[in-house]
């Protein structure tokens, strides 16, 4: 019997930013597996389910087994916080599958569910800096040379984006993040708005607005934590963050001063 395999994105963590359509991709699986910081969030949904939840860094060992699972005609929903495809647990879900000589229309039936990634979630609770162009990096180099990452880093430095940084900072990875600041302050003023926000719509939320200058001495700063650091353009007024789209240089922007006062 031909199983289904739902790769799930289910956002943030809190439930309000859950599709529907993922909601209904885990209702509809009697297999649930994830990461078990990922399984806690929504455990409230898995009564009645077989739960298969691994620890840290256990990424093949998941994808294999919800592949196995599919595979036997089960449905099966393999989860992630975030947006599946997005540092998610898609890739390697078909990379598994291609190597196996597996095609589209193949047992088991793949659906890649998307979700709010933690750029557009962070960007919402700040105001809107991600309103042009932006680059998104990841701090970590388990998986790619700290090099490369560093040439990205410029890359997107020079072009003046908004850049969002994923895993700032752990145990091991101490000094990344401040030569990610030396390499922007080189093109960008040091008092370029910086938000720092750790947990987003999760339990123990908490959001910081700094200065570019002052990014490496920001607190909260972990895997938990996502960072996004503005262009040239961006501004930080009145508690809002915030990269104009230009309009202003192209169009007549009314004077709403006295609808607003």
């Amino acid at each position: 019997m031909s199983g289904k395999l739902f790769v799930v994105g289910f956002g943030p963590g809190d439930e309000k930013n859950m599709t529907f359509w993922a909601r209904d991709c885990i209702e509809k699986s009697n297999v649930v597996i994830g990461y078990e910081t990922y399984i806690d969030l929504i455990r409230h949904l898995l009564d009645g389910k077989e739960v298969i939840e691994t620890g840290m860094t256990e990424e093949i060992d998941r994808a294999k087994m919800a592949v196995e699972k599919a595979q036997s005609g089960n449905i099966v929903s393999i989860v992630s916080s975030g947006d599946a495809g997005i540092y998610g647990m898609a890739a390697l879900i078909y990379e598994i599958l291609l190597e196996s000589g597996w095609r589209p229309g193949m047992n088991p039936d793949v659906e890649v569910v998307p979700g709010i990634t933690s750029a557009s979630a962070c960007a919402a609770l700040v105001g809107s800096p991600l309103s042009l162009d932006f680059a998104v990096v990841s701090m970590s180099d388990l998986l790619v040379p700290w090099e490369l990452i560093e040439k990205r880093v410029r890359a997107a430095a020079a072009g003046d984006f908004v850049i969002v940084i994923y895993n700032p900072l752990s145990k091991k990875r101490t000094w990344q993040l401040q030569k990610t600041r030396d390499i922007i302050m080189e093109y960008r003023s040091p008092d370029t708005p910086v938000a720092v926000i750790k947990s987003a719509f999760r339990e123990g939320q908490k959001i910081k607005v700094t200065t570019l200058k002052d990014m490496p001495n920001a607190e909260n700063l972990g895997m938990l934590t996502t960072i996004i650091v503005g262009n040239s353009t961006t501004i930080y007024k009145n508690g809002i963050m915030l990269t104009p789209r230009g309009y202003s240089s192209k169009y007549t922007v009314p004077d709403f001063s006295s609808i607003i006062g």
